[in-house]
């Protein structure tokens, strides 16, 4: 099984092109979704985030609330660092997990969908990684179109790695300025190779 890692920043439109590689056959990992799964109740990870975070984490479902623990880790650099210590280690396990399975069950193709795919270090659990670019005044206009403050959609980039830096570390790069339909053709061409690729490897 080829697996690709695909990332990029915030209105970058990387969900938008793994609903097109699935729409053509690729199997899908969501790393968000993997994400609130590593930390429901019953998980090591859930009491590991207690430990360091305490009770007051704990909404009145018993389940973590993303929420206010979001809002924590935002305002202090160090509590981000010890969160990320904790879930992603448990979220890269989770994930490698649900490759193998995909694999085992004859998957051609997966797809990892993953924001923080290199702040994470999770580069090991993919064959190439796709990065999909927007410029920042792109993506800022397209989260403005969403209902994001400008202000906002600025600071969310600025957190964010730069282009430059996610761009020396891809091994494929879909630019995504342009229409829809460009991108769509940018990527149906990368699709196409690919598959060529894996017949040539097969071969």
């Amino acid at each position: 099984m080829r697996t690709i890692g695909l990332t990029g920043g915030i209105g970058s439109g990387k969900s938008t092109v793994a609903q097109m590689l699935v729409a053509w056959g690729a199997a899908f990992v969501n790393a968000d979704l993997v994400g609130h799964r590593s930390y429901r109740k019953g998980t090591a990870t859930y009491e590991r985030l207690i430990e360091a975070f305490g009770p007051e984490i704990v909404g009145a479902d018993g389940e973590i609330d993303r929420q206010k623990l979001g809002r924590r880790v935002f305002a202090d650099p160090e509590d981000r660092r010890r969160i990320n210590d904790i879930v992603w280690p448990a979220m890269a396990e989770m994930m490698a997990h649900d490759l193998d399975e995909l694999r085992a069950r004859g998957e051609r193709v997966a797809v990892l969908e993953a924001a923080i795919l290199l702040e994470a270090g999770w580069q090991w659990l993919v064959d190439e990684v796709w990065v999909v670019l927007a410029s920042p005044e792109t993506a800022v206009r397209r989260l403005e179109a969403a209902g994001m403050e400008r202000e906002h959609a600025e600071a969310r980039i600025r957190s964010q790695l730069s282009n430059e830096e996610r761009v020396y570390q891809a091994d494929v790069v879909i630019e995504n300025d342009g229409t829809p339909v460009e991108l769509e053709a940018r990527v149906q061409s990368l699709w196409e190779q690919l598959q060529a690729r894996i017949v040539q490897h097969a071969g």
